[in-house]
């Protein structure tokens, strides 16, 4: 029998996924071995505070220069799993000019930075593997690299961000207003302690974006994203959504179109008969829809630290099979296309708008003709009795350009029958 090969690899971060990567290190020693040929071994663990005791990780193995790792021309895998930009940014493109394969779970770095990582790892033959940096252990970051490929996507939709689907879930289910379920949402670990990343679809826009790349072999950043979160949602807008057949939910959606590229994450009313709105509480899930493929849907917990583990350490086992077979860096950036992202007014949408007017008659019919001046047509209407001489009227529209809703949206706030609008939320169509 030949010598046993072993790869080498260094874990950059033992926080919650760190600490469950390491563990499923442990945990999957003779599966590793089996579906791969070698052996891991975590060599170097990057810490800040190499004197704090990490329960059930060596001290030996702790160390707080990256520097050691980098030039240590043994280890070959370098695992990324502490977040933020820098030093990540920096650490991570010096792994990989030093010839060291990347495994990352870094959904900001990549949302902003992709293209440079991509650059340092097609200069040195590098993989770059980041599954778990979108919808945990949902597996759509490969598919849309690999498997979808040929199947022409024009459009990628999903849930990606299970502290809103909670609190939305919440919301319908149990009949809370916002405030309480996310505080509910706080206390069970779903929010952080500032959960604005989150509930102002930050933390979905950066993975729309790096969906939206690999979709469309186009960059996209970030900062093209449009985004709106759950903050305005009610539970009278919960309500309504029900009795018209819907459900609501914080989407992330990208359309190819013939004049760009549309990214924009914001609530969105989708008919009770999507596969979508059955997605409860953490759960996430990624549609798409593709010329050649049609439809595919994927779900999964999208966050937490073993199925973020689990997505991280698929990689880092794809990054192994490739070292021992010399076949690193075969898979690139694909961002071979410079299409436009379209600004958000130039999009189109259909729109929910809750209204409180004064009972009086006519004031539908103004309301239609203001509408019906930008273009803006009447899918359905709904008014409720009068209350000291208030109506709640909800419209729903047709499909229209959003700068001419905005434009009708203004001018109706200037009626003088117009007490408040109290909600616009969009609606899937």
């Amino acid at each position: 029998m030949g010598k046993e090969r072993v790869v080498h690899a260094a874990l950059l971060g033992i926080g919650t996924v760190g600490g469950g990567v390491f563990k499923l290190v442990k945990e999957l020693e003779e599966d590793i071995i089996a579906k791969t040929g070698a052996r891991l071994v975590i060599d170097k663990i990057l810490v800040r505070d190499r004197s704090r005791q990490r329960k059930g990780v060596p001290q030996e193995l702790l160390t707080d220069s990256w520097q050691e790792i980098v030039r240590d021309e043994k280890i070959e895998i370098v695992i990324e799993v502490m977040g933020g930009i820098e030093p990540a940014l920096t650490w991570l493109q010096e792994a990989m000019l030093a010839g060291k394969q990347v495994v990352t779970a870094n959904k900001d770095l990549l949302a902003e930075h992709g293209a440079e990582l991509f650059a340092a790892a097609e200069e040195k033959s590098c993989d770059l593997h980041f599954e778990a940096a979108v919808a945990g252990a949902i597996p759509i970051i490969r598919p849309l690299r690999q498997s979808l490929t040929a199947s022409q996507l024009t459009e990628v939709m999903g849930i990606v961000n299970g502290t809103t689907n909670y609190i939305l879930t919440r919301m319908a289910e149990d009949g809370m207003d916002y405030a309480d379920a996310l505080q509910m949402a706080t206390k069970l670990g779903y929010a952080e302690s500032d959960p604005t990343a989150d509930v102002e679809g930050y933390d979905a826009g950066r993975k729309l974006a790096i969906m939206a790349s690999i979709a469309f072999n186009s960059r996209v950043t970030f900062s093209q994203v449009y985004t709106e979160g759950i903050t305005k949602i009610t539970a009278n807008d919960i309500q309504y959504a029900k009795e018209f057949g819907y459900a609501i939910k914080l989407i992330g959606m990208t359309k190819l179109t013939e004049d760009g590229i549309e990214v924009k994450v914001h609530p969105m009313l989708l008919p009770q008969e999507h596969p979508l709105s059955s997605v409860r509480d953490s759960f996430n899930a990624v549609f798409v829809h593709g010329k050649a493929c049609d439809d595919a849907m994927f779900m999964g917990r999208g966050a937490g630290q073993m199925p973020t583990a689990s997505a991280v350490m698929g990689d880092v086992i794809d990054a192994m099979r490739n070292i021992l077979h010399g076949s690193c860096g075969k898979i690139g950036c694909g961002c071979y296309k410079d299409l436009p992202v379209k600004p958000v007014e130039d999009t189109e949408s259909r729109f929910f708008m809750r209204t409180q007017v004064v009972d009086r008659p006519g004031v539908l019919a103004k309301i239609a003709g203001i509408l019906g001046e930008h273009g803006v047509s009447i899918e359905q209407v709904y008014q409720k009795k009068s209350v000291d001489g208030i109506s709640e009227l909800v419209i729903i529209t047709d499909l229209v350009q959003e700068k001419h809703f905005d434009d009708a949206l203004g001018e109706l706030k200037q009626m003088a029958v117009m007490k408040e609008i109290s909600g616009v939320i969009r609606v899937y169509g």
